[in-house]
């Protein structure tokens, strides 16, 4: 296995292959189950979201080092039609779609850094990075 992968979005089956991908990145790190369980689940909903909102899009999984501390980076990107309010997008229980609104603020809250980039219109960037600890 390689230290990054691109996995084009547009269907389930793309997710399930992100959310493998994502957990045997971690694997290969040496994160624990637990943590390669986090990674595996914020690439899902990152995943679902694209093929929910945008349609497609893809999920870049990468291996990264701070100093002497490694991790797993992942950023899901589309060309979709955004998020207008990012803050209330980032409130438990919000949602546009009748899910429970938790895909992002319980995103955020599994990794140690999480950012979206968003124009309406014109799409959107999730980045979220898990450290070992």
């Amino acid at each position: 296995m390689t230290d990054q992968a691109l996995i084009p979005i547009r269907s389930d089956a793309d997710i399930v292959t992100a959310r493998q991908h994502g957990r045997a990145l971690a694997a290969q790190l040496g994160f624990p189950t637990s943590d390669q369980v986090l990674i595996a689940t914020v690439v899902s909903e990152l995943a679902r979201n694209i093929v929910e909102y945008a349609g497609q899009g893809e999920i870049a999984l990468t291996l990264v080092q701070r100093g002497s501390q490694d991790g797993v980076k992942v950023v899901a990107r589309d060309h979709g039609p955004g998020i207008a309010d990012i803050e209330q997008a980032m409130q438990d229980g919000y949602s546009t779609s009748k899910s429970l609104g938790l895909g992002l603020p319980g995103s955020r809250r599994m990794m140690d850094e999480f950012e979206i980039v968003s124009k309406v219109g014109k799409g959107t960037t999730v980045t979220a990075t898990k450290w070992m600890r």
